[in-house]
């Protein structure tokens, strides 16, 4: 196949998209071209998802089998069959998949015939990444795969939480906080790698000044502790003398 030529340019990462259960967005890259799949590898896991590669039609059914893909990008051309076939054998085992067909620019016969069995959407090589990227949250959104609602999120790391349902996940695991943990949560998560004060924590928390009463907000720090860090990597951190912090743990 013919060199794609994509055209990268400098992204700035939008709200994080995830699956309802908090846990990230996963994604089926498919081109024989391994250029190619590594750079949509590289710009779907800037966006927090996890992306599985295939370089030929049949790695592909195998790995939709194994990951269970919320969407797939698909290349029209691969060494063993085409992008139909490919679509037609992922679908009948997972008939909702939502697939984004790549084809050659001057290939009119292939997005008509991707499109007319069934594909959500194509784009032409060559494209930019960021094109590409704006195309697949589209196509989450629309589908159902991701979630509706991304202003509803605070996302930080492997931590989500949502404000509506006021839900909380790590990893996705659940993870069950009282109001006043979720509220305590929850202004972190604003305002995350910046240090809290007590006093403005008790401010925005408790929504008065508890005077010598401060060590109210250790207390409820060191219950989101025992929930949020417990057997991970540690996000609230202590800066002694200043106040407290949330990172995501890789910092």
């Amino acid at each position: 196949m013919a060199r794609s030529d994509l055209q990268a340019s400098p992204q700035t990462p939008a709200v994080p998209l995830t699956r309802p259960d908090g846990s990230p967005i996963r994604v089926l890259a498919v081109d024989d071209e391994r250029s190619l799949t590594e750079l949509l590898s590289m710009a779907m896991r800037y966006e927090g998802w996890q992306v599985t590669t295939a370089g030929s039609g049949l790695d592909a059914v195998r790995a939709a089998r194994e990951v269970r893909p919320d969407a797939i990008v698909l290349d029209m051309m691969l060494p063993d069959f085409d992008g139909l076939e490919v679509m037609r054998r992922i679908r009948a085992e997972d008939p909702n998949v939502p697939v984004i067909f790549l084809t050659a620019k001057d290939a009119v016969e292939d997005r008509i015939g991707g499109l007319t069995a069934g594909g959500d959407d194509y784009v032409t090589k060559p494209f930019s990444l960021e094109e590409l990227i704006a195309r697949l949250r589209g196509l989450l959104r629309r589908t159902g795969a991701g979630l509706a609602r991304e202003e509803s999120n605070l996302v930080v790391g492997d931590l989500v939480l949502n404000e509506d349902s006021h839900e909380v996940y790590r990893a996705g695991e659940e993870i069950h906080l009282t109001a006043t943990e979720f509220e305590l949560l929850r202004y972190l998560m604003r305002n995350p790698r910046r240090v809290l004060s007590k006093a403005q924590i008790l401010d925005r928390v408790w929504n008065y000044d508890f005077g010598g009463q401060a060590n109210v907000v250790e207390l409820y720090i060191s219950y989101l502790r025992k929930k949020i860090d417990a057997s991970r990597s540690p996000m609230i951190h202590t800066m002694r003398g200043a106040g407290y912090v949330l990172r995501p743990a890789a910092d």
